[in-house]
């Protein structure tokens, strides 16, 4: 893989995992998508299109893998809920060494 796309893809995935820009990654996305203005303009046979389809499999592939991640802790979840397992940590013990300050 082009070091230079894996770089792009790598901080592009991270700001998406971030909640607070998601938001504003995926609406500037479909702003790129939907713009005349690209890295490779669209008026270009093929190579106009090539950056769109990346951005837009970056785009769909990320939000499907953050799905599954979200589907997969909501089911680990209810399996708690049913075994009776608390998830709170007031049920566990912690072991602290204490120094009074005076």
């Amino acid at each position: 893989m082009n070091p230079v796309f894996k770089t792009i893809s790598t901080w592009y995935r991270g700001v998406l995992r971030n909640p607070k820009y998601r938001g504003w990654v995926i609406l500037g996305t479909l702003i790129y998508l939907l713009s005349p203005l690209d890295i490779s303009p669209d008026v270009v046979p093929i190579l106009g299109q090539v950056d769109d389809v990346a951005i837009l499999f970056l785009l769909m592939s990320e939000l499907w893998q953050m799905f599954r991640e979200g589907f997969e802790v909501s089911e680990e979840r209810v399996g708690e809920a049913d075994s009776g397992e608390s998830s709170s940590p007031t049920g566990d013990t912690v072991d602290v060494d204490a120094v009074s300050v005076e």
